[in-house]
């Protein structure tokens, strides 16, 4: 009977001890949160989930994320920021990546993200829609909000994606991730800005028309120049052309004041558009012989490298957001054309007021790319910075000073707007990619030891490895 009792015992016992680690086990599960990523990014405070596509190897989310209007004063009301998150596994490094401008909603991996294998978080630049506050109040829409959407979301997201962070971004992308590092330079592990205009001083452009003095070769230079100027002399019938073109498409010119300022606009963008998105190669698809040229191949020159929807209230509407930063904080290139006459020229290069609806008050503050200009000379640690040696934007780049530390600025051959470093010369390709994988904290021993091992850790895919230029109409970076 004694015998019967000490087993009876001993068996509840272990019951109560198989009943007490079920209930810690179940606590700490609760405790530690849900384990599927969808799960654990929407039980961010704040975060809603837009939706889920599929692609191999990845989940990818469109989400959007409540941010406040003003992070001064958060408590003045709030708006939807929408992001995306190309999510490989929580133990990887994580690229921070906007373009300044919308964020897309397909499936994408820039390249630092492909050469650390990491998961990509995208966000749309605040005042983009339908990242936009309703009401809208421009005057929050500068580049120190900005940054703070982004301080704000990485802060969010930390605990989810542990290991290093970069951030990135091409163009005003690349301005973003700089202006970022600049107002939380702590957040970030290192950072990737490719080609990032830095206009320090706006009424000071001449480095502009160096570039297109000397940029190319002078065949593809006159080519250019002589189209340009053709469409300005055929000016009459070209509008003429033009007029019927926009009734087609439905088009208006309310905001640039009408169908002539913004056909000598699109024709004033045709030489720097070419050289922003093509390469010299392509010198091969501009007329040879301008002046002899028919109007319809002059209009579908301009039309091919500018476009002329770009300056029409339509075109303009969807980047009212970048040309109200221009006129505010950004700055805005001014370049002048000495081989055509005065008298083709009416209004010139048009300032960002003049493409931004009067409704919406703009005031210039020269201050602020003088700020990071200054910062980036004397701060930037892990930062590198890479341009285009065909792209008219690196005419004001960004340069280090004595007191950067770990950074660097390398111009890729040959590129326009596009480039990467994957364009690089070999020894700084190998330089660049060896530093984002330290920077990432996955470079391997061999890595360490010798910057020249260094090659992308994940697979090339045509369909996730954005390579060619995010294309806008020309003089937006």
């Amino acid at each position: 009977m004694r015998k019967v009792l000490r087993w009876l015992l001993a068996l509840a016992v272990f019951i109560g001890a198989l009943s007490t680690a079920g209930a810690a086990t179940a606590a700490q599960s609760a405790r530690s949160g849900p384990t599927d990523i969808k799960d654990r990014l929407l039980a961010v405070p704040g975060m809603s989930l837009v939706e889920e596509k599929p692609y191999p190897g990845y989940r990818y989310f469109v989400l959007n994320y409540t941010q406040p209007i003003d992070h001064r004063h958060p408590d003045r009301g709030t708006f939807q920021q929408r992001i995306t998150v190309l999510h490989r596994d929580t133990s990887r490094p994580t690229v921070f990546y906007t373009s300044g401008y919308n964020v897309s909603t397909t499936p994408s991996r820039r390249e630092p993200t492909q050469i650390v294998d990491g998961n990509q978080v995208s966000l749309e630049y605040r005042f983009f829609t339908p990242s936009r506050p309703d009401p809208a109040d421009w005057s929050k829409l500068d580049i120190w909000q900005a940054a703070s959407d982004q301080h704000r979301l990485y802060e969010a997201l930390k605990p989810v994606y542990s290991a290093n962070w970069l951030a990135t971004g091409g163009s005003k992308g690349g301005m973003t991730a700089t202006y970022y590092e600049r107002f939380y330079p702590h957040d970030m592990d290192g950072v990737i800005a490719y080609v990032a205009p830095n206009d320090v001083v706006n009424n000071e452009d001449s480095a502009y028309d160096r570039f297109f003095a000397g940029v190319g070769t002078e065949e593809c230079r006159d080519r250019l120049n002589a189209v340009q100027r053709e469409a300005l002399v055929r000016r009459a019938p070209l509008e003429k052309t033009y007029a019927r073109y926009a009734a087609e498409h439905g088009y208006t010119f309310d905001t640039v004041g009408g169908l002539d300022k913004a056909y000598e606009a699109v024709v004033l963008d045709y030489v720097w558009g070419f050289w922003q998105y093509s390469l010299l190669k392509d010198c091969d698809s501009v007329p040879a012989d301008a002046a002899h040229a028919t109007d319809q191949a002059i209009w579908d020159s301009v039309d091919t490298i500018s476009g002329f929807q770009a300056y029409t209230d339509q075109g303009l509407a969807q980047f009212t957001p970048y040309y109200y930063q221009a006129g505010t904080q950004l700055g805005s290139p001014t370049i002048h054309f000495p081989r055509i006459e005065r008298k083709l020229i009416r209004y010139g290069y048009q300032p960002p007021r003049n493409f931004v609806p009067r409704s919406i008050p703009m005031r210039f503050r020269p201050g602020a790319m003088r700020d990071v200009d200054s910062w980036v000379r004397h701060h930037a640690t892990r930062m590198l910075f890479v341009y285009g040696q065909n792209d008219p934007w690196g005419s004001e780049r960004f340069r280090l000073g004595a007191g950067a530390h770990d950074s660097y600025v390398f111009t890729a051959p040959g590129l326009n707007h596009g480039a990467n470093v994957a364009g690089l010369v070999p020894e700084q390709k190998a330089l660049a990619t060896a530093r984002i994988l330290e920077w990432a904290g996955v470079a391997s021993p061999a890595v360490q030891a010798d910057p020249s091992a260094a090659k992308p850790l994940a697979r090339h895919d045509a369909r996730l490895d954005v390579r060619d230029v995010e294309r806008e109409p020309a003089l937006r970076p």
